[in-house]
């Protein structure tokens, strides 16, 4: 089982996480978040832990993104799904075992590079 399997998994009790043919990349409403399936699977997993921060932390409707309090929300929805996927103190024994580049810890946490990139940058690991 991979971390995206797990992690609907782990979830799968809460709220309903499903698969379909999107034009996003994924999203949530009323304890459903639904995934692109065309997505690999760093992709949905990295996909699912912020729809899962917003199920998490978030309320309301914080699609526009203009507005101060939705810009906080999501956030605080993706710096959620940084500390599920990749808790500090596995990224540290990450580079205990001299995983160092970005390519090599997205690979290892089975994310995007895009998602291990912000988050290192959230724990100021990565200068901006």
């Amino acid at each position: 089982m991979n971390k995206f399997e797990k992690l609907v998994a782990e979830y799968e009790n809460e709220l309903d996480i499903e698969e379909h043919k999107m034009r996003c990349d994924g999203l949530y409403c009323d304890n459903v978040i639904w995934i692109n399936k065309h997505l690999s699977s760093a992709e949905k997993l990295s996909v699912v832990a912020e729809e899962l921060g917003h199920y998490k932390t978030t309320s309301g409707d914080i699609l526009d993104q203009t507005i101060t309090s939705n810009i906080k929300q999501e956030l605080s929805a993706r710096k959620w799904a940084y500390e599920k996927v990749i808790p500090l103190s596995e990224l540290m024994i990450a580079f205990k075992q001299n995983i160092v580049e970005v390519y090599d810890l997205a690979e290892h946490f089975e994310v995007t590079e895009e998602f291990m990139r912000e988050c290192l940058k959230h724990y100021k690991l990565l200068d901006i």
